[in-house]
C-alpha cells in the first residue's frame, strides 16, 4: 500500500516540545503511504523535540511557517502531542485560524494525546467524539466535547488517539481517512 497517498500532501504542525515519537512515527508512516509530508511550526528553523516531557530528543527542520501557508496547500493535517507543544500553538492565533480551518473544511485531522487541546482553542470540538490523554479530557468536555476512552477514535474528519502506545492504529485511521477524502 505504498501508494494509497500519492498525490496527498500532509501538514503536521508541531513546535518545541513535541512528542519525538508522535512527530516521527505519523510522518514517516505517511510518507511510506507515499504522502508528502511538511512539517510546519510558528517558526523557520528547527523545533526541539521532546521524550516524555522531559528529555531532551532531537530536532527537526522547518520546512513552512505556519503564518506561510492555508488550507489550501494541504490535503490532512496531523497535530502531535507532547505537553508543550499544543500549549504553545494554542496562543498562537495563526496557528489555532489554521486548525479551525482545516477542521471546517472538512479535511482530515488527526490529533494524538495532547494535540487535541490545539482543537479545543480552535472551538471545533463541540458536539464531536474524541479521545485524548487524560489530563486534557476535562478541557475536551468543557469544550463541549464527548471523550471516549478507545486507542482511536474517528468522528468525520477528526480522527483522535490517546498516547504513544496507539501510534499503530492511530496512524493505519490516519491514513485510511486521508486515502478515503
Amino acid at each position: 500500500m505504498a501508494d494509497q497517498l500519492t498525490g496527498r500532501k500532509i501538514a503536521v504542525l508541531a513546535a518545541d516540545g513535541v512528542e519525538q515519537v508522535e512527530l516521527t512515527g505519523p510522518r514517516e508512516a505517511l510518507e511510506q503511504a507515499g504522502g508528502q509530508v511538511e512539517l510546519v511550526s510558528l517558526r523557520s528553523g528547527e523545533i526541539q523535540a521532546m521524550n516524555g516531557d522531559i528529555d531532551k530528543a532531537d530536532r527537526f527542520p522547518v520546512d513552512r511557517e505556519v503564518s506561510q501557508v492555508s488550507v489550501g496547500d494541504y490535503d490532512a493535517l496531523v497535530l502531535p502531542g507532547g505537553t508543550i507543544n499544543p500549549d504553545q500553538l494554542r496562543r498562537d492565533d495563526t496557528a489555532v485560524s489554521f486548525v479551525r480551518d482545516f477542521v471546517t473544511a472538512g479535511k482530515p485531522v488527526g490529533a494524538i494525546c495532547h494535540g487535541p487541546w490545539t482543537l479545543v482553542e480552535a472551538g471545533v470540538v463541540d458536539g464531536r467524539q474524541l479521545t485524548s490523554f487524560p489530563s486534557i479530557r476535562t478541557d475536551i468536555r468543557n469544550a463541549g466535547g464527548q471523550v471516549t476512552d478507545q486507542e482511536v477514535v474517528v468522528d468525520g474528519n477528526l480522527v483522535t488517539s490517546r498516547n504513544p502506545n496507539d501510534l499503530p492504529a492511530f496512524q493505519d485511521a490516519v491514513i485510511k481517512a486521508i486515502a478515503s477524502s
